[in-house]
């Protein structure tokens, strides 16, 4: 596959210096341990799954190349390990206790555990990747459940990254496909840049805009072939994961790849009391029809008729807000976060009526804009089949009625302005809602 985007990004990048994608790839992780850490000693970071899939032969490897290795540090697959404060703790007590730079062997969870706990070492750390499930390889941060919460912890990227295409090839279909999810799910997230960057509540960074956006129809247009097992497609996939980790790297946010498709999935992701059976991609699907079926009821109006007196006259105080929010969710720890995420975009109504008087002036072009970017709900739930993601909130575990209370409590538990806050701000928050529910509706309609 061509590297040439990622070489351009990484001469831009803060932490990662090494990205190398290939068929056989695994041949090269020692020289690229070398070429990024000199002749330091490596220690690598499991499960047992991983260790006897890569690990074992990258210890061979290292060993044959002359690199100094200390024993590995192995979890069990049994129970499913998660990236939790718990295992981070783990891992950062073997870390300490060896003069060692670590190199996590998988995807997600090894990564962000690796991430957090190398980072509280002092010390940068490699990742060679066992699947394509997500954006977090070459991302600024490391999302950690710590006290019942999923959080982004800051910490750096790795330094290297390497993905062997046949490896990658071999994981499970459903890693894939939630992958490929996440990647989907950009669509929806750069609509919610956009509202807020015309609205001036945050500023679009072109260049990470453009590592994510630019390829993202190509990256995401034949999900047929990565469900046969294509490598090209494959190699697609990776690409645009690590690019999309490249870009909130840069940004030193999640902005760049996470809107209200984002949201759906942690509120659901800060629901469960015990770890879930369902990807995070998988609901980050679910959630990017959510959003899109919202902006085509919200599309569907002329923002620029609004009237701001009206609805700033109906527009709750504060304290108004803090009680629905407390009627919205079951626990205090949901309800202390959702305060918190809440305040700190909340409006008065002085400042909402500025916003909603630039809501009027800017959205006949800004609607334009939105329909360039953004797919029909129906369009996305095609893609979403095709390489056999869930569809329904049945699918990920989730009742049609806990979908739409959802979209309320989505917003609150994320300071992040997106469509929701534009449906809300703008009046037509529960006329949409309720057109999605009824007969008829784009979930009122689909089983």
């Amino acid at each position: 596959m061509d590297q040439s985007r990622i070489r351009q990004a990484l001469a831009e990048a803060s932490d990662t210096r090494l990205v190398l994608i290939a068929a056989g790839a695994l041949a090269s992780v020692p020289s690229a341990f070398a070429e990024c850490f000199g002749a330091a000693t490596a220690v690598l970071v499991a499960d047992e799954t991983t260790f006897d899939l890569a690990g074992r032969d990258l210890q061979a490897r290292l060993a044959a190349a002359g690199i100094r290795t200390e024993t590995p540090v192995v979890f069990p697959s049994r129970p499913q390990l998660y990236a939790e404060e718990a295992n981070v703790l783990v891992l950062q007590t073997a870390l300490e206790g060896r003069a060692a730079i670590p190199i996590a062997v998988g995807s997600g969870t090894l990564n962000d555990l690796t991430k957090l706990a190398a980072h509280r070492c002092g010390r940068p750390y490699m990742v060679v990747a066992t699947a394509a499930s997500m954006d977090g390889y070459t991302a600024f941060g490391a999302a950690i459940t710590r006290d019942g919460f999923k959080q982004t912890m800051a910490c750096p990227a790795p330094r290297a990254l390497v993905g062997d295409l046949d490896l990658l090839a071999t994981a499970p279909p459903a890693m894939t496909a939630a992958g490929y999810a996440d990647l989907l799910g950009k669509v929806t997230a750069g609509a919610d840049w956009i509202i807020a960057d015309a609205l001036a509540v945050e500023p679009i960074d072109r260049r990470a805009w453009s590592l994510v956006q630019d390829s993202l129809r190509a990256w995401t247009g034949d999900p047929e072939a990565l469900r046969r097992g294509d490598r090209d497609a494959l190699g697609q996939l990776l690409e645009g994961l690590i690019l999309t980790g490249l870009a909130m790297q840069a940004h030193q946010t999640s902005r760049p790849a996470s809107g209200s498709e984002h949201q759906f999935s942690h509120y659901w992701e800060m629901q469960e009391t015990a770890h879930g059976a369902v990807s995070h991609g998988f609901k980050v699907g679910v959630g990017s029809l959510a959003s899109a079926a919202m902006y085509e009821r919200v599309l569907a109006r002329d923002l620029s008729r609004i009237d701001p007196d009206t609805i700033c006259a109906g527009w709750p105080t504060w304290a108004e807000l803090e009680a629905r929010i407390a009627q919205s969710h079951h626990t205090p720890a949901l309800i202390a976060k959702a305060r918190e995420q809440s305040l700190a975009k909340h409006l008065d109504a002085g400042a909402l009526r500025q916003r909603l008087v630039r809501v009027q002036q800017c959205w006949p072009e800004l609607r334009v804009e939105l329909q360039r970017q953004l797919l029909p709900a129906e369009a996305l739930q095609s893609l979403l089949s095709a390489v056999a993601c869930p569809t329904t909130p049945e699918a990920i575990g989730h009742t049609r009625a806990e979908l739409r209370h959802t979209y309320t409590a989505a917003r609150q538990v994320r300071s992040r302005y997106t469509v929701l806050d534009l449906a809300a701000e703008t009046g037509c928050f529960d006329a949409v809602v309720d057109e999605l529910f009824a007969p008829g509706g784009y979930w009122g309609s689909r089983t």
